[in-house]
């Protein structure tokens, strides 16, 4: 493992140099660019007055005491993520790997059988028990239940349902709506290859035409936005790669200008990402931008770029790390979008699949580790495809594989390995 032991960038005096400069045109974009530099300049410079040497740790047991606590009881504050209740699942079971911390037995039993409650009559998931089935709710119940990795996890998931579900929301033109009448992006066809290929369920037709509507969504920033015609963020562009992915398909898209827009998303004082042109950074893109990364190296690497490093992601590694970990942790736990907000569980799983992304380098035959600061700040890897570690991805692939394609009136022959096995 290297660990970085140089001067932190935000010391470095020529750090200030990166402030925003609205070329004396005041906005209130610019306004509120200035007023978030201001706060994070306030975060630095309190760090480098309390601490002589660069050392900034992740609060490790403070993040494990809070996700413990929500996977049993959550404040009234959350009745509005009712429809959500797999996610809240997925985002702490997932910190929780990321941390390297053991979801007791008991605890992964009960989160099981309530994930079968929310699973629908008619396939897939619902946002929670007795609700309509949702495409988002489906890839997270989908990876949670594949993080706890158990017969009985496994078992819970009715693939010729699930199937029939994700059937029942294809669309002629290769796009999936969320929910039958519900709106089109290209989220949804992120969360429908996902949840295919980790539990052995495509089929040529599931996926017909879906890689030429994905193709319509990169517009001339070179991003992917929600649906064609839409300005390029960080969200669906990640979820439009990650779906070309699995599709094996990613070459379709124009990499080199994907690639130029999303490096120019990485915020040059902070040091974190923002979504989209003209926004402020938040920490859930330390995976959503950060993350695309991986995908755009290992797609490149195959066309036979040999310009790309073997030991580095093309971009700011250790800056993003000094974001995390000086600007997004809550003293108590759990991390957030910004200093002045208040953390939750789903910035806490962003946030730290961000950082594990900007520590580890390449797959299991290549690794190299870029750890900022304490060696115990070093998180396990997390899969960039699917966001779950890549253990936690082979042992699902592996148990769905030994089962046959389920059957049914729409369903054909399997296609064998996905593009996104490649990535293993």
């Amino acid at each position: 493992m290297d660990t970085v032991a140089s001067s932190l960038r935000c010391f470095e005096e020529c750090h200030p140099l990166e402030l925003f400069k609205d070329d004396g045109l005041q906005t209130v974009t610019s306004d509120e660019q200035r007023k978030v530099e201001r706060s994070i300049q306030n975060v630095f410079s309190t760090y480098q007055q309390m601490h002589s040497s660069p050392q900034p740790a992740l609060l490790r047991e403070q993040h494990y005491q809070y996700l413990k606590k929500g996977l049993r009881h959550l404040s009234d504050a959350y009745e509005c993520l009712d429809a959500s209740r797999p996610w809240l699942c997925y985002w702490i079971l997932h910190s929780l790997e990321l941390l390297e911390e053991p979801v007791p037995a008991s605890v992964a039993s009960d989160v099981c059988d309530f994930l079968s409650r929310c699973q629908s009559s008619r396939g897939g998931f619902a946002g929670g028990p007795g609700q309509h089935p949702h495409l988002a709710p489906t890839y997270a119940a989908v990876n949670a239940l594949c993080i706890i990795g158990t017969e009985k996890a496994y078992n819970v998931i009715n693939r010729d349902k699930l199937l029939d579900f994700l059937f029942s929301v294809k669309q002629p033109d290769g796009s999936f709506v969320m929910h039958v009448g519900g709106e089109v992006d290209v989220r949804s066809a992120y969360c429908a290859a996902s949840v295919a290929s980790l539990t052995n369920i495509i089929t040529p037709a599931l996926f017909e035409g879906t890689q030429h509507w994905i193709l319509s969504c990169q517009n001339w920033e070179g991003g992917l936005g929600g649906v064609p015609g839409l300005e390029a963020h960080g969200g669906y562009t990640f979820c439009g790669m990650a779906a070309m992915v699995i599709l094996g398909k990613e070459h379709m898209l124009d990499l080199k200008a994907l690639l130029r827009w999303v490096t120019g998303k990485q915020m040059r004082f902070e040091g974190g990402f923002q979504g989209r042109c003209n926004k402020l950074v938040d920490g859930c893109y330390s995976f959503w931008q950060a993350g695309l990364l991986p995908l755009l190296h290992r797609a490149l690497f195959t066309e036979g770029d040999s310009t790309l490093s073997l030991t580095n992601w093309m971009f700011e590694q250790q800056a993003l790390q000094e974001y995390i970990l000086l600007c997004c942790q809550n003293p108590a736990g759990g991390l957030l979008d910004k200093p002045g907000k208040s953390r939750d569980f789903y910035h806490t799983c962003y946030c730290l699949s961000g950082l594990s992304i900007a520590q580890h380098f390449g797959n299991r035959d290549l690794h190299h580790e870029l750890v900022l600061g304490r060696g115990e700040n070093k998180l396990a890897p997390t899969h960039p495809v699917y966001n779950i570690c890549p253990e936690k991805v082979g042992q699902a692939i592996q148990h769905f594989h030994r089962l046959p394609v389920p059957e049914g009136p729409r369903a054909e022959a399997a296609t064998g390995e996905t593009g996104a096995m490649d990535q293993l």
